[in-house]
């Protein structure tokens, strides 16, 4: 993919059975800026990354791809340059599922990939992400799946019929009920979210 905010793959070289992939270099990931930054990002910085991120991930799903594994390890950055790498879980948006199972730190799944749905889109790499950048730790930082539910839960609330039927279902099929919790404005949690 030929894009400012995607990674660009420079070449591969196979040595005896082993693939190496060499990619433009990038000074380090969001996760070590984040860590060795210490302060919040102003809002216009945040700003600038998440419109490079959403360049980034719209170019990928018109594509017909998604990324399922956007995380802040896999955002690389130099000076203010965002860009995504590591497609190792990336799939075409119209391939057939079951999907691998495993994707994403656990933090940053979707809802729906915590309750195993069989089927999902391009929706999920927009989950979670962002929020961290204001706050410099994530949003739904849960022990388990469970408390990651939880955790999202506490947040915009028990999801209705009306709201997210699906989830619904997909929680039944696995004998799991939502905590039933009213959700909280994120202005509620960190202050920077509301300029």
């Amino acid at each position: 993919m030929n894009h400012p905010n995607i990674v660009k793959l420079k070449e591969v070289i196979r040595e005896n059975d082993n693939l190496f992939f060499v990619f433009k270099y990038m000074e380090r990931n969001l996760y070590e800026l984040t860590k060795e930054r210490g302060k919040l990002f102003s809002e216009t910085e945040v700003r600038n990354w998440c419109f490079q991120v959403f360049q980034g991930l719209a170019y990928m799903h018109q594509r017909g791809y998604f990324h399922r594994d956007l995380k802040p390890e896999n955002l690389l950055v130099s000076k203010d340059i965002i860009k995504i790498a590591d497609f190792g879980l990336a799939r075409e948006i119209n391939s057939e599922p079951p999907y691998t199972e495993y994707v994403s730190t656990r933090w940053y799944r979707a809802p729906e990939l915590l309750l195993q749905s069989p089927s999902c889109g391009s929706a999920v790499d927009m989950w979670a992400i962002m929020a961290e950048m204001f706050t410099l730790r994530p949003l739904f930082p849960g022990m388990n799946e469970a408390d990651e539910v939880y955790k999202i839960c506490s947040v915009i609330g028990t999801p209705t019929k009306m709201e997210w039927e699906d989830g619904l279902k997909l929680a039944n099929g696995m004998g799991y009920d939502f905590p039933k919790i009213v959700g909280v404005h994120l202005c509620v949690l960190a202050n920077t979210f509301c300029w």
